[in-house]
């Protein structure tokens, strides 16, 4: 994080130094960072666009792969596999909750029109299948997420990663982690709320004045693009909160504020980092649900290469999302005059000075 602090600069030369020996692949991945005009230090990792923290995320992707390979395999690909299956939810209970919604819609006056059907159906099965696999979500999914912040983080600090200092540091920062991540369900599952209540409450108001239920539809469209809009901005905040939970001393609603003071300015990017996860993770589940759910060729025998092909793709595109949530955090850090005036000692690397003092290897 800021190597200027916590070690002295001869300290500091003689490490770096040290790891570019040992590992050159990390010394190339200094070089290639600098010739991007990035500088030796990560903290002066600074863009502007989306595409450039594409293209970091990849440089890092490349010079620490073993790492992610296997964050990939052991704590991403077994929750993709069931989030893409729905082997956890009970469709009878999607059916009960997508037939209440359609109730609900229509005693609000909307049309019962296809499109409400299916956005009901939908909604009751992210719901359900959201509530299902909390528990994937809370541990490995979360794990996962703070494996891919250290590893980012080692990268930058020309380090390789290390499992065992991984689980010791995890240890330590654990409770504020989860505690963060409660945090940003409360605020995702409060502006979801809010739309519905909204919703419900702008829909009724036009049946009310009379106004027929195809004409009530397009007021609910414009409120679903401005939900849309805030749903992805407060996504944005809590991926960086999670980020900023790991690596540094804050927790719950302390990282949301700090995350959103953080972004300020940067808000364009993070929407299309947002964007392009979005619609490449909408691609993958679409393609599972047509191409294993609904096809098959003769016995079914496609499904059995097919599938773990998709939930492979899928992990992909959660790892590369985790990882730019991080890349994205050290480049609003870059802009942030704040980054400049605190002098503390990042967390990680406290802890990494305290374990390598205590002989962890």
């Amino acid at each position: 994080m800021e190597t200027s602090s916590g070690l002295s600069p001869r300290l500091n030369s003689i490490a770096l130094n040290k790891e570019k020996d040992e590992d050159p692949d990390l010394h190339n991945f200094e070089l290639e960072t600098a010739g991007h005009g990035s500088g030796s230090d990560h903290h002066h990792f600074r863009s502007s666009n989306a595409l450039e923290i594409l293209r970091e995320t990849v440089r890092i992707l490349r010079y620490n792969s073993t790492g992610f390979v296997a964050i990939l395999a052991l704590l991403i690909c077994p929750v993709s596999a069931v989030v893409l299956s729905n082997v956890l939810v009970d469709q009878s209970i999607v059916k009960q909750l997508t037939i209440r919604l359609l109730l609900v819609a229509k005693s609000s006056g909307l049309p019962l029109s296809p499109f409400i059907r299916q956005s009901c159906q939908k909604f009751a099965e992210m719901a359900v299948s959201a509530t299902m696999c909390f528990p994937l979500y809370i541990t490995l999914s979360l794990l996962s997420k703070a494996a891919v912040v250290y590893s980012v983080d080692c990268t930058y600090s020309r380090k390789r990663f290390d499992s065992s200092k991984f689980y010791v540091i995890v240890r330590k920062i654990w409770r504020r982690i989860v505690v963060t991540y409660f945090w940003v369900c409360v605020v995702i599952v409060s502006c979801i709320t809010l739309f519905c209540v909204l919703l419900v409450a702008v829909s009724s108001t036009f049946s009310v004045m009379g106004f027929p239920s195809d004409l009530i539809l397009y007021p609910a469209m414009v409120l679903g693009l401005i939900f849309s809009i805030i749903l992805a901005n407060s996504t944005i905040i809590c991926n960086i909160a999670i980020v900023i939970s790991v690596l540094e001393d804050v927790s719950g609603p302390q990282a949301l504020l700090r995350s959103s003071s953080l972004v300020k300015g940067q808000t364009q990017v993070g929407l299309l980092i947002f964007l392009g996860s979005t619609i490449g993770m909408a691609m993958v589940e679409g393609l599972f649900e047509h191409r294993v759910k609904t096809l098959s060729y003769g016995d079914g025998s496609s499904r059995i290469w097919e599938g773990p092909l998709l939930v492979i793709m899928y992990s992909f595109v959660v790892l590369i999302d985790s990882m730019m949530s991080a890349v994205f955090y050290f480049s609003c850090k870059s802009y942030s005059t704040e980054a400049a005036a605190v002098g503390s000692e990042p967390v990680l690397e406290a802890l990494t000075i305290s374990l390598e003092s205590t002989g962890v290897q």
